[in-house]
C-alpha cells in the first residue's frame, strides 16, 4: 500500500527538476543548483509541474523517512528560488564585525580578531557593525555557517553579551547580590 503525500511540492517557473533513479534529485533554478541523496525507498514523481513524494507501506520508519525527504525536497525548490538566510545579532561594548572580501572578522573580546570564512555557496553580508545576515541556497549551510558564527562568543546570562540570532531570547540571571 503507497501513500502519496498530502502536501505536494509545487515546481516554480525556471526551476528543472531532474531525478535519478538511485535517489538522486538535482534542482536547478535561477539562485544555483543544489543536488541531494535522498532515500531509494521513497519515490518521487514529478507530473504537470508538481512534485509527489510516495512511500511504500505505513510503517513508521517509512512515514518518518516520507516527510524527510518532502521536506529536503522542498526546501532545496524553495533554496534556488528565494535562498536562506540567517540574521545574527552583536551585543556589548566595542564588539563589532566587518568583511574583510568574502570572510567576516569578528571583534567580539578577545585579545586577536577571530575570523570566519564562508562555506561554499554561502555569502555573508554585514548591514551594520552589530549585524550580520548568513545568505545561501543550501539551508543546512546556512544554518551550520551561522552556528559556527554563534558559537565564537555565545551570549552569556549576567550581562546578555555575545553574539546571538535575531530572534533568540537570552535568559537572564541576578548575579551576585552583596
Amino acid at each position: 500500500m503507497s501513500r502519496i503525500g498530502r502536501r505536494p511540492i509545487e515546481i516554480p517557473a525556471g526551476v528543472t527538476v531532474e531525478i535519478s533513479p538511485g535517489g538522486t534529485v538535482k534542482v536547478a533554478g535561477p539562485l544555483g543548483e543544489l543536488e541531494q541523496q535522498v532515500p531509494a525507498r521513497m519515490q518521487i514523481a514529478q507530473e504537470d509541474g508538481v512534485l509527489h513524494v510516495t512511500r511504500p507501506t505505513d510503517r513508521g520508519d517509512d512515514r518518518a523517512l516520507h516527510g524527510l525527504t518532502r521536506t529536503l525536497v522542498a526546501n532545496m525548490v524553495e533554496g534556488v528560488t528565494k535562498g536562506f538566510e540567517k540574521h545574527l545579532d552583536i551585543q556589548g561594548v566595542g564588539y563589532r564585525a566587518q568583511l574583510k572580501g568574502n570572510d567576516l572578522e569578528l571583534a567580539v573580546g578577545y585579545s586577536h580578531a577571530v575570523t570566519v570564512q564562508p562555506r561554499p555557496g554561502v555569502t555573508f553580508e554585514v548591514p551594520a557593525p552589530t549585524q550580520i545576515v548568513v545568505k545561501g541556497t543550501d539551508k543546512q549551510m546556512v544554518g551550520q555557517t551561522a552556528a559556527e558564527i554563534r558559537k565564537v562568543r555565545p551570549p552569556e546570562p549576567y550581562k546578555g553579551k555575545g553574539i546571538r540570532y535575531r530572534d533568540e531570547q537570552v535568559r537572564r540571571k541576578v548575579g551576585k547580590r552583596a
